[in-house]
């Protein structure tokens, strides 16, 4: 496989950085991940145009620019002969090293970008949907970085491995205030009496409302403008964790999986006899009619739009 790194492509086997890059020394960096289908990247603009304000707000660089990176995406798709594929973008502060020998208080970042073949999903995934648990700790609307794609997904990646454990799909977070905020690798929504709910990301917020630790998601934008298509509203608001459990349908989305259903919600409980799992169904243990829809229409959306790009 070709790599794309700051400009030039390289094979896989032979791609490096600097050890001295701020992403290894201290996780300084941002990155995108997107699908490829028909030959085209999906949303591409949007996804650049997230990285690019994640990188201005926390000043990791403001001489990005978007069209350069959009175009690069689609050589290295072209450049692995690759028409559906997995595709990601990373950046970096940089060799910190350089900025020591030029005495200069900034840098140009480490840039790359690389391809791999979609991950497929079985029919089942969808069709009977998933159980999800509960993230160990909170996570911190506070901080400086929250509701920004950063590498640092140490956290997420071991509750995601815990989550697995349990036979579930995925981790849901909550904030300080156990109000829901997302899934470890995704958006969470909400169906009640035909409408959407999902939690307010980052950005969206108003003056009553605290910082979101809510990453405002590519395929989270794309779901809310297709059921709107579909005369179906979306409520961003504060998700209490209650309110979640008594929903008539839960799903998560990301640009993987696209909408995947949410059937259940498996918790840890500690009795006399030691640790057991607890389940608590949404909409009966079975995907909803809502959820099934949306799925289709996702999908196609995606293939429409790559196929439109042409």
């Amino acid at each position: 496989m070709k790599v794309w790194i700051n400009g030039a492509f390289v094979n896989d086997t032979e791609a490096t950085m600097s050890v001295f890059d701020a992403g290894i020394q201290h996780g300084v960096g941002l990155f995108e991940t997107m699908i490829a289908r028909n030959g085209r990247v999906f949303r591409a603009m949007d996804h650049m145009n997230r990285l690019a304000d994640s990188c201005a707000a926390l000043r990791l660089t403001e001489k990005l620019h978007v069209e350069p990176l959009v175009e690069a995406l689609q050589l290295t798709l072209e450049a692995n002969e690759q028409t559906e594929a997995r595709m990601r973008i990373t950046i970096t502060g940089g060799d910190l090293n350089m900025l020591q020998q030029t005495g200069e208080s900034g840098g140009d970042p480490t840039i790359i970008i690389q391809t791999q073949p979609p991950t497929k999903y079985p029919d089942g995934f969808y069709k009977n949907g998933t159980l999800v648990s509960l993230a160990s700790g909170r996570v911190n609307p506070f901080a400086f970085t929250a509701g920004h794609k950063t590498l640092d997904y140490w956290g997420n990646l071991l509750n995601l491995q815990m989550s697995a454990m349990q036979q579930c799909g995925e981790a849901l977070w909550l904030t300080p205030s156990a109000h829901v905020a997302s899934g470890c690798v995704s958006n969470v929504f909400g169906v009640k009496n035909g409408t959407l709910f999902t939690p307010i990301a980052q950005g969206e917020e108003v003056a009553e409302d605290e910082p979101s630790a809510v990453l405002p998601g590519i395929t989270r934008k794309v779901l809310i403008q297709i059921a709107g298509d579909l005369g179906v509203g979306t409520d961003k608001k504060q998700v209490a964790f209650d309110e979640l459990l008594n929903a008539d349908e839960v799903f998560l989305t990301n640009s993987s999986w696209g909408v995947l259903p949410v059937v259940g919600v498996r918790a840890s409980v500690q009795t006399k006899e030691g640790a057991s799992t607890q389940d608590q169904p949404v909409c009966d243990g079975v995907v909803g009619p809502l959820t099934k829809q949306l799925h289709v229409s996702y999908q196609d959306t995606v293939d429409r739009e790559t196929k439109d790009s042409f």
